[in-house]
């Protein structure tokens, strides 16, 4: 088939169509979604039905940077810093600490038991030491399972935070095994540059970006995702030219931006959202294309093996270590064990050795791959079952009808806004309204108007304001009545 623009349009939607619906079919049984993804990019391979060659790991590569940036800003826009402030140490030292221990660890065993040396080892260790929530996350949503206290807050904030670290470890490894040179001054120096240029760095570009949405006037509100796309892969990548880690950038910028209100904050969440999922669907099956069966089948005895170390030893090893000094129970941290899957990122990260050439850089990918569908098949599978033994469930919540829901979680009320009211002239976003409180109409000189967070309120306007809790609905037109 000619690759003409028709015919890549063609098959990129056919894969993107069979990669839905056989997800949707897929998470029933408790099995993740992206899983299925990476499944139909194989079957559409050189050695599968579809017969598509390729084997271009820069190409790969590059999609799945791209693809990362897009992951980690949606999922730090979405995250609620309210909800993991009080776990952030915890995250911090999971995704730091954890990742160190879980890369060692396997390290060490794989160059016990492989023709590997200790660098190379670690190389796969580091490769496989980063964690994917999002297939843990659907996987308990579908099944209805909510977890007990912080431990949802946890894994979510371990899970974005936990890239930057596996990333640097691997690109160090990789320059240090092909340049042959090793200094454990320069390895600490580069690993604090980074992080504390990607945090800076991180944590400024939140608040420019914050600035910029609320005070840059657009001519049309169709810009605003496309303002907020520049600001982010401007952050990333400036971040990565000055020596800083990237990854950890992007995802703190995000973090600082979405604990924010900023206008047009609810449809950009949304768009980022769906954003976020095409990009993982893209990302796995550019993965599985890259793969090949043949080479990864006689490799099963070995990466089974690593597996069960990975999964059984070297991920406990580094949740124990890490919390060892929180108050984390002994079940919390059992589950939090168990509910380290392997996803896209540890596939993504294995280009690295093969665009430097290494010598083992096929044998590492291929193991990988094979560790990552290993670890979501069996971990994925039986989080529930998991959640379950260790007590760590929330009991279910009784509920009536879908009308008793309506009348007993939102309140609604009208407000007329008076000439003295000290919100007058303001903009919506700068009233910084409780968390799950909206004003969703405004009636002006008999008009109604849909209002984004950059409308100004004036004297007179009638607002319907919708809740989802009484105290702050009361909080919110506290703030409205104000002199």
């Amino acid at each position: 088939m000619d690759l003409s623009p028709e015919n890549i349009l063609l098959i990129g939607s056919l894969l993107l169509l069979v990669s839905i619906v056989a997800g949707n079919v897929s998470s029933r049984f408790g099995v993740p979604t992206l899983i299925l993804f990476l499944i139909v990019g194989v079957l559409a391979g050189s050695e599968g039905i579809g017969g598509i060659y390729f084997d271009d790991a820069g190409v790969a590569q590059f999609i799945g940077v791209t693809a990362l940036n897009f992951i980690l800003f949606s999922g730090g826009l979405d995250t609620n810093w309210q909800v993991i402030k009080p776990i952030a140490w915890r995250g911090i030292s999971l995704s730091t600490i954890g990742v160190f221990i879980t890369a060692l660890t396997v390290g060490i065993f794989v160059h016990l038991i492989l023709d590997f040396s200790l660098l190379e080892g670690l190389l796969l260790g580091a490769v496989v030491s980063s964690t994917d929530a999002a297939a843990v996350f659907s996987i308990l949503r579908n099944k209805g399972t909510k977890l007990k206290g912080k431990i949802g807050a946890v894994l979510e904030f371990e899970s974005g935070s936990n890239d930057p670290m596996a990333y640097f470890l691997t690109i160090t490894l990789t320059g240090i095994i092909a340049s042959g040179q090793f200094d454990s001054w320069s390895f600490f120096f580069i690993l604090i540059k980074g992080f504390l240029i990607g945090g800076t760095m991180g944590y400024c570009m939140g608040r420019i970006s914050h600035w910029v949405i609320n005070n840059l006037k657009l001519g049309s509100d169709g810009l605003y995702p496309v303002l907020v796309l520049g600001l982010a892969m401007f952050t990333y990548a400036a971040t990565q030219i000055i020596g800083g880690n990237g990854f950890l950038a992007i995802y703190l910028s995000a973090l600082v931006l979405g604990s924010r209100d900023f206008i047009h904050k609810r449809s950009l969440l949304k768009f980022y959202d769906g954003q976020a999922w095409l990009m993982q669907i893209i990302l796995f099956l550019t993965l599985g294309l890259l793969v090949f069966p043949s080479k990864v089948v006689p490799l099963m005895p070995v990466g089974l093996l690593i597996a069960a170390i990975l999964m059984f030893i070297a991920r406990p090893a580094g949740v124990f270590i890490s919390l060892a000094f929180t108050k984390t129970s002994i079940r919390s941290k059992l589950f939090i064990s168990w509910v380290g899957l392997r996803g896209a990122v540890p596939i993504v990260f294995a280009t690295y050795p093969m665009i430097a050439g290494l010598d083992k850089a096929g044998l590492i990918f291929n193991l990988v791959f094979f560790i990552s569908i290993t670890s979501v098949l069996l971990q994925g599978t039986t989080l529930p079952l998991a959640a379950k033994w260790l007590r760590v469930i929330e009991p279910p919540i009784a509920t009536g009808s879908a009308d008793d829901l309506i009348l007993s979680n939102n309140e609604i009320k009208i407000v007329t806004l008076g000439s003295e009211s000290a919100v007058v002239g303001k903009r919506i976003v700068d009233l910084h309204f409780p968390a799950s409180t909206y004003i969703t109409l405004i009636k002006r000189n008999d008009k109604y108007i849909q209002p984004t967070g950059a409308d100004r309120l004036m004297a007179g306007d009638r607002l319907l304001v919708l809740s989802g809790n009484e105290a702050e609905l009361q909080e919110a037109l506290d703030m409205l009545s104000e002199k």
